[in-house]
């Protein structure tokens, strides 16, 4: 794994000296990349985010970004989106309802019940499809108020329960898409970066 880059998509809405260090501690080189040539190019590519959806998508589609990052995923190249950048794959968010997404799979992101403290804040726990080869069943660490609730047709999930069961993180072949934040989540977390960046598309098979 040693001199192995990972690219980090700066998207303007995420922090990614966490990110970075996380990947990191994983033992993958990490660079910030923010144009389309480096999102075609890149072998791996983190796709993160945090707060608002259309400030995200703005920020994407101001940089020619959309159609390269929605190809990459679709063509199964490693990628790996977390927290906002897993949201931004589906269609939309109800956070902004005029605002399309990634559109690589149909779902679309809703906010948590108002019987539940929104934003989820904090840890929680995990258990994944049998069928799941990068996840584990642990803890992670959350920050988030929107999720989807059902996993798109040819995904395996991983679940959490906050008012209701959510899709926790999501994988497809060479794709890891997370709701939590694995650079957070401890050693747990890097177990889970370091599985993510040690995967070929030969070793991670698509359903």
């Amino acid at each position: 794994m040693a001199g192995k880059t990972v690219a980090v998509l700066r998207t303007g809405v995420a922090n990614v000296a966490s990110v970075l260090a996380g990947l990191r501690r994983a033992g993958a080189d990490a660079c910030l990349v923010d144009d389309a040539r480096s999102v075609e190019e890149a072998d791996q590519l983190v796709l993160p985010g945090v707060g608002s959806f259309e400030a995200a998508m703005t920020q994407l589609r101001s940089r020619g970004l959309v159609e390269p990052l929605a190809q990459r995923v679709c063509a199964d190249r490693s990628t790996l989106g977390i927290c906002l950048g897993m949201q931004l794959l589906g269609s939309g968010s109800e956070e902004s309802p005029n605002v399309a997404g990634l559109g690589v799979f149909p779902e679309r992101a809703t906010r948590f019940d108002s019987c539940v403290r929104v934003p989820q804040l904090g840890w929680n726990f995990l258990s994944i499809d049998s069928a799941c080869r990068l996840i584990q069943p642990g803890c992670a660490y959350f920050a988030n108020s929107y999720r989807f609730t059902e996993a798109p047709v040819g995904w395996r999930a991983a679940w959490s329960d906050h008012g209701g069961r959510f899709v926790a993180a999501l994988e497809r072949g060479s794709i890891l898409a997370c709701q939590f934040h694995p650079e957070l989540s401890g050693a747990w977390g890097v177990a889970l970066l370091r599985r993510w960046v040690t995967a070929s598309e030969a070793e991670v098979v698509e359903c």
